[in-house]
């Protein structure tokens, strides 16, 4: 019963720890940028069913295409679930609602995981996944982010929990109808959001026959071709809507574009062990689990074969991904469920044989020690830090509340957001409406020669661009700017920082901890600010001897506002 709580209590911290992120890191880089703003034009203008004529502005993917078109599945869902909630409440904060949505699901997909295990392998088990994969930060923070990974992922979570094996035996039918629903689902994600679950597709179809789980022409051909199916069909008809393009499959388009030819290795290239000693060790996070606790599951007869079944086809995903030459950890993400539950096994095994040996009470100590170290880095330092990243958002955010304050009589309100303001934040959630008081128009102009000429810059009230420590900095806008109006003026009215590393202050330094007050205001308000202050004191004074670790800020946007009365042309 004691145990049954605790399950369930780290279920629901587990679920919590994903809804807090969202709330304290709500905005979205550049990389999230099409399915945020799909949400969006979704949201405001409908799903384009039709051939669109002057209305292709409305919607961002048309203005802002990228080098390959991207499944707008995810977001058509976030979009349809989104409008149920704003019909109960029409103030909610539409871009934090469909990330909470996103998050949620995913939150999902983890626990019913956890649920799996726990009918695998035990209540204790399952436990300690829920404390490792609650103590990881990448994965906490990224799963309410809309990323393609980030909806494939949910499904293939799903997937994976199908594969835990059941008490029943492969051979059972149940059995083997839960590793067709495992194999279906996981083709329904590679077909749907990213292409590389191919290879997980296969490694994990390849192992499951080799052990003789299941039957290549009952289990493994219908489970693919069904999973092709509903994928293509879900994909085709929605995406050649949304692109206006038919037929269109995305995930074929952006297979031929980054592997075939080769595209993805202009955004760099990493060597192939990167995901074994760099992702890897930071999405888990907690060094004991691929260092002490997997080993221990490896060593035990007891433990060992269902950890292989868990380690084998995930690493040898990623063994084979790895001759790939762009690499980014999150496109190894969905592995991170298996590894971790394979840590699971050896940390439970230790945990139960702790009053038996002396290195399982020691080993025990040191895991329980080192997730709960962390967990307070991956809320404590991670997390604040990740949310200084967007000063892009904060930047427009201060605008919007600076103009507010004005007294001025301007109804229309020219915005001009330059490069790195779009990269780390700006999305159309944040900008404002136009109402019949204020006309708001916000350009994003990426054309150098457009934007050498005065025509561009004298219709802007603000511009938003980089900003730096030095005060005599100009970016490459606000130099085309200065050169193109010579005589106009400009004051800064607003200068945000971003995060720039961690500070470590020896004795008799004071602590500033900007970034912190920041994160935990949003958590707590002034209170939480005020106690994480007393106690950084206190721990210092006491424990620490004065030493202390922050996180450094330092100016990255600024906002400009024109003196109107000062221009000269």
């Amino acid at each position: 019963m004691r145990n049954g709580l605790v399950f369930i209590g780290l279920v629901f911290l587990l679920t919590s720890l994903i809804v807090l992120h969202v709330l304290v890191a709500p905005y979205t880089k550049v990389e999230e940028s099409f399915h945020i703003q799909a949400v969006h034009d979704i949201l405001t203008h409908g799903f384009p069913i039709t051939e669109l004529g002057a209305e292709r502005a409305n919607y961002d993917h048309f203005a802002f295409p990228g080098a390959v078109p991207r499944t707008a599945v995810g977001a058509a869902i976030l979009a349809k679930v989104s409008q149920l909630v704003i019909a109960v409440d029409g103030r909610i904060d539409r871009q934090i609602l469909a990330r909470a949505i996103l998050g949620l699901y995913n939150a999902f997909a983890l626990s019913t995981f956890a649920y799996g295990l726990r009918r695998s392998f035990g209540q204790t088990v399952a436990i300690w996944y829920l404390l490792f994969q609650s103590s990881q930060f990448h994965l906490i923070y990224y799963a309410s982010r809309p990323l393609s990974n980030m909806f494939a992922f949910g499904l293939t979570t799903l997937s994976m929990r199908h594969m835990l094996p059941d008490k029943v035996g492969s051979s059972n039918p149940q059995a083997q109808g839960a590793y067709r629903l495992s194999l279906c689902l996981l083709t329904i994600a590679g077909v749907i959001f990213r292409s590389e679950l191919a290879v997980l597709v296969a490694t994990q179809t390849l192992f499951l026959l080799l052990s003789g789980r299941i039957n290549l022409f009952k289990t493994a051909i219908p489970a693919g071709l069904l999973g092709l199916t509903i994928g293509l069909l879900t994909t085709v008809s929605v995406d050649s809507l949304f692109w206006q393009r038919t037929p269109l499959w995305p995930e074929l388009e952006a297979f031929i574009f980054n592997v075939v030819h080769g595209q993805s290795s202009a955004w760099g290239t990493e060597p192939w062990s990167f995901y074994f000693f760099n992702a890897l060790p930071r999405l888990l996070l907690n060094p004991l689990t691929y260092v002490l606790a997997i080993p221990v599951a490896l060593r035990q007869p007891a433990t060992r074969n269902s950890a292989l079944s868990l380690l084998i086809p995930s690493l040898s995903f990623m063994a084979l991904y790895s001759f790939q030459p762009h690499k980014e950890w999150r496109f190894i993400l969905y592995i991170i469920p298996s590894l971790t539950a394979a840590a699971a096994l050896g940390a439970a095994y230790l945990w139960t044989h702790r009053s038996r040996s002396l290195f399982a009470r020691n080993a025990s100590r040191l895991l329980i020690l080192s997730t709960l170290a962390s967990f307070l880095l991956s809320n404590l330092v991670l997390l604040p830090a990740s949310a200084a990243n967007y000063p892009g958002a904060r930047a427009l955010n201060a605008l919007h509340s600076y103009q507010d304050r004005q007294t001025s009589s301007v109804k229309d309100v020219h915005v001009y957001l330059g490069n790195l303001v779009c990269q780390t934040g700006v999305t159309r959630f944040l900008q404002r409406p136009s109402t019949a008081d204020e006309r708001w128009t916000y350009d994003k102009t990426e054309d150098e020669m457009v934007k050498s000429t005065a025509s561009f810059w004298e219709k802007f009230e603000y511009i938003l661009v980089e900003a730096s420590g030095e005060p005599a900095y100009l970016d490459m806008d606000e130099m085309r700017l200065r050169d193109a109006l010579p005589g106009s003026q400009w004051e800064t009215v607003e200068v945000i920082e971003g995060f720039a590393g961690v500070s470590i202050l020896r004795p008799g330094e004071p602590a500033v901890g900007s970034a912190e007050r920041w994160a935990l205001s949003l958590i707590g308000g002034n209170h939480a600010v005020e106690l994480f202050e007393h106690v950084r004191e206190m721990a210092r004074k006491v424990v620490l001897k004065g030493w202390w670790v922050e996180l450094k800020m330092r100016p990255r946007v600024k906002v400009l506002r024109r003196l109107k009365d000062s221009i000269d042309v």
